[in-house]
């Protein structure tokens, strides 16, 4: 699927491109001469994405990628190396944290569109994002054991949430990388495609025919309700679908669906 680009804004960064195409922020990582690792620079342009699209009207559904042969191969290890100071590092882990915590709290669906490596920090970010798309040639994994350290990012706690404790103690502990086929069988992977970001942008044409503010309060339902017992995960559901059903978005698709037509959602 091809798209013409809209438009491109935002400020200059040095290791991002922002390109928006056909209602789709299109984020790629540009260091490819060190596999996309990530950088503090690097992620403090990352941290400037979830507040550049809730700012830009035209951006409904997002996309992270990497340019080169890896989508994030890891933080930066020359970088890391140099963290001698407990607090220190308690920083650099903490940023990274947050990092995560702003693109997994975005109210539009994000996608990592996963080109090639995805490792440590990388499979940590694209764990932070809604769905994840790979190449069949994409490796996956967390292999920070293997360097005397553990993933800082948000990967001990959210590889268990997405497929399970057992599996994500066996990728955690041995720090192996796993084929992109592997990770589909385990769910970690939503999708195979032979074009990783052509598959995303397609996954992400299908995302934004749907209500904005639907879309939104579905994924705070999801995730407020995740780690609660049942009945209040339900009371979370139907708070928020009694609050969804006062939007100009719940009216717009009710009647496009009776009048038998497209329904023009405006996200209000």
């Amino acid at each position: 699927m091809k798209f013409e680009v809209e438009h491109s804004h935002g400020p200059e960064f040095e290791h991002l491109d922002y390109r928006v195409e056909e209602g789709v922020a299109v984020i790629t990582i540009r260091r490819p001469e060190v596999l996309n690792a990530l950088s503090t620079a690097l992620l403090r342009e990352l941290a400037e994405v979830p507040e550049l699209v809730a700012e830009d009207l035209e951006a409904r559904a997002v996309i992270f990628t990497g340019e080169g042969k890896a989508f994030v191969a890891g933080a930066d290890i020359p970088e890391i190396a140099g963290l001698s100071d407990v607090f220190v590092a308690r920083e650099f882990s903490l940023l990274g944290q947050d990092v995560m915590n702003a693109i997994a709290a975005m109210p539009v669906p994000t996608i990592a569109a996963i080109n090639g490596y995805a490792l440590g920090g990388g499979l940590e970010l694209a764990l932070a994002c809604d769905l994840r798309v790979a190449v069949r040639k994409a490796k996956l994994g967390l292999p920070e054991v293997g360097l005397g350290l553990i993933p800082g990012f948000g990967g001990t706690q959210r590889l268990p949430r997405i497929i399970g404790l057992g599996r994500a103690l066996d990728l955690i502990l041995t720090g192996r990388h796993v084929e992109a086929e592997e990770a589909y069988q385990m769910g970690l992977v939503n999708r195979l495609a032979e074009d990783a970001l052509e598959e995303a942008k397609a996954l992400a044409a299908t995302l934004v025919k749907n209500g904005p503010v639907a879309m939104a309060l579905a994924k705070e339902s999801v995730f407020r309700g995740f780690d609660l017992p049942l009945p209040e995960g339900l009371e979370i559901e139907a708070d928020l679908f009694g609050l969804v059903s006062r939007t100009t978005d719940f009216k717009e698709g009710t009647s496009a669906f009776l009048e038998k037509r497209k329904p023009n959602f405006k996200g209000e």
